[in-house]
């Protein structure tokens, strides 16, 4: 044995490589678990999202104000929604009614303007492409809501079926709680609230929705195990 080694001396050698080692180990297996984590966060997003909101949303101007990027722009758009609101719902105005006022108090302002200011009035022209944007955006999805409801008819699915009429059902009577324009006023609201609140808190959310999704499965599973897996599906149709 080499000169000033003692046996307690390479004991100690001994113990301190192998507890090294094992530090190294678990310093390893602690990253490979954080980095399991992560990727399991990443696909555990909602609806498999991987992308930021932002650009789920399609990006631009629209975007940034239904996340409030410019909470004066996304606050006005929502009060004047909400004055809008208030005036067929609560003051019970009528949509004719309110566009022949609308258009008396601006004629009678280009004619303020013009005669007693002496100052050419401003004009507003709406460009066409505006309005073939909107038609051509509308009919898409009309359509493509026509043939998923046709598919669902034609198809003899029965499970499907059941589920799409739920829906509709469900829908129909949410309608005769209120009228049309508290529906599309509260949908507003919530294109104007929701996203902002999951931007901000997304993986909780995302948390407690699979959470959720993961019971109504599971109550779905012995469902089509006891009753629906019982029912039979219709032959399928060739059309020519």
């Amino acid at each position: 044995m080499p000169e000033g080694i003692t046996p307690e001396n390479l004991i100690n050698n001994i113990m301190d490589t192998l507890s090294d080692k094992h530090q190294k180990h678990d310093s390893g297996s602690f990253f490979t678990e954080e980095k399991s984590h992560t990727v399991n966060e990443q696909f555990n997003k909602l609806f498999g999202r991987q992308k930021p909101i932002h650009h789920v949303l399609g990006g631009g101007k629209s975007a940034d104000v239904l996340l409030w990027r410019n909470k004066k722009i996304s606050a006005s758009v929502l009060g004047a929604a909400t004055a809008v609101w208030v005036l067929f719902e609560w003051l019970d105005y009528n949509f004719l009614p309110l566009v022949c006022f609308g258009l008396v108090v601006c004629i009678i302002g280009q004619f303020i303007w013009s005669h007693l200011l002496n100052r050419s009035p401003p004009r507003i022209i709406l460009p066409d492409e505006l309005f073939v944007n909107i038609a051509t955006s509308v009919g898409a999805e009309v359509n493509r809501a026509l043939a998923f409801l046709q598919n669902v008819g034609s198809r003899g699915d029965i499970k499907q079926l059941a589920v799409v009429v739920g829906s509709l059902l469900a829908a129909a009577i949410i309608g005769t709680w209120c009228n049309f324009w508290t529906v599309i006023y509260i949908g507003f609201v919530a294109a104007h609230t929701l996203p902002v609140v999951y931007e901000k808190y997304d993986g909780q959310i995302d948390s407690m929705v699979y959470s959720v999704l993961g019971k109504v499965q599971n109550n779905y599973s012995k469902l089509d195990a006891s009753v629906l897996s019982r029912i039979p599906k219709a032959a399928g149709k060739k059309f020519a």
